[in-house]
């Protein structure tokens, strides 16, 4: 079942948004060469706390973990991607890490990721990971008032192919709300014109993510954390999204970003 949302509700949502905002920009910040990925999870557990937020992922249980999850972030590095289980690892110089995190304040979610290089950066991470952003902003211009989802997904899977990359159609996004996964599913690759038509009130998780050179994914033995089946690099983007009738309002948009982003997704689509 689909619930659109009230403004009002929305509004909430972009509350909740904008703390996820702020803990992934102070996240990347503190990921630097010689930090372990458990004192990311603890600093993030710490704001969660300060703010009163509630973790969407603690205690999370679906059919394809070996649950329950117990950390308020995904951290991933390198090969690893969705899912990643926080554990005592101390990032290098060169890792490609990827923050998810999604959490509850005053009973409504959002959820958003990024992908960040840890040190001296290699030019094929940075490519990889720019391929996600854009397709995320392609897929956000996307998300308008009588399109649909697939038009959606089709943004993101041009984008991909544009840059030489083939998404996997096994995890993509989602709608959000008053829990962090609604319907629909918004596959990562689609047609234009199919699928449910966008209405306003309309709230989803968009969230491109890609291995560097294949579309198949394993399971890690901790039975969370996903890889690429081959061992290369990963990156994922994801941002909560508000269908409305003045355009789609993006709730998790960091302070970062903003400061970081000259252009449309548009412009930005065609230069891979």
């Amino acid at each position: 079942m689909i619930e659109l949302k009230s403004p009002a509700e929305i509004e909430r949502m972009h509350v909740t948004g904008q703390f996820i905002a702020e803990v992934l920009d102070e996240l990347s910040t503190k990921a630097a060469v010689g930090v372990n990925l458990l004192d990311l999870e603890h600093h993030a557990r710490h704001m969660l706390q300060e703010r009163g937020a509630v973790s969407c992922y603690w205690d999370y249980s679906p059919s394809f973990g070996r649950g329950p999850f117990r950390n308020v972030t995904c951290l991933a590095v390198n090969d690893a991607v969705l899912h990643g289980l926080p554990k005592s690892y101390v990032l290098e110089d060169g890792d490609v890490l990827t923050m998810d995190i999604a959490v509850l304040v005053d009973g409504w979610a959002a959820d958003s990721a990024m992908t960040v290089i840890v040190g001296t950066p290699r030019e094929e991470d940075q490519r990889l990971i720019r391929a996600t952003e854009v397709a995320l902003a392609a897929a956000i211009e996307a998300a308008q008032v009588g399109n649909r989802i697939g038009d959606i997904s089709a943004a993101i899977g041009e984008v991909c192919g544009q840059f030489g990359y083939t998404p996997n159609l096994e995890f993509g996004g989602h709608g959000i709300g008053r829990t962090m996964h609604e319907a629909p599913h918004i596959s990562n690759n689609g047609r234009r014109r199919h699928g449910m038509k966008l209405k306003p009130g309309l709230t989803v998780a968009i969230e491109p993510w890609l291995a560097a050179t294949t579309d198949e994914i394993i399971y890690d033995e901790d039975g969370w954390t996903l890889r690429s089946a081959d061992g290369s690099r990963t990156a994922h983007s994801e941002h909560t999204v508000a269908i409305t009738e003045d355009g789609p309002l993006v709730l998790t948009r960091r302070k970062s970003e903003l400061a970081s982003q000259p252009g449309s997704a548009s412009s930005q689509a065609g230069t891979p």
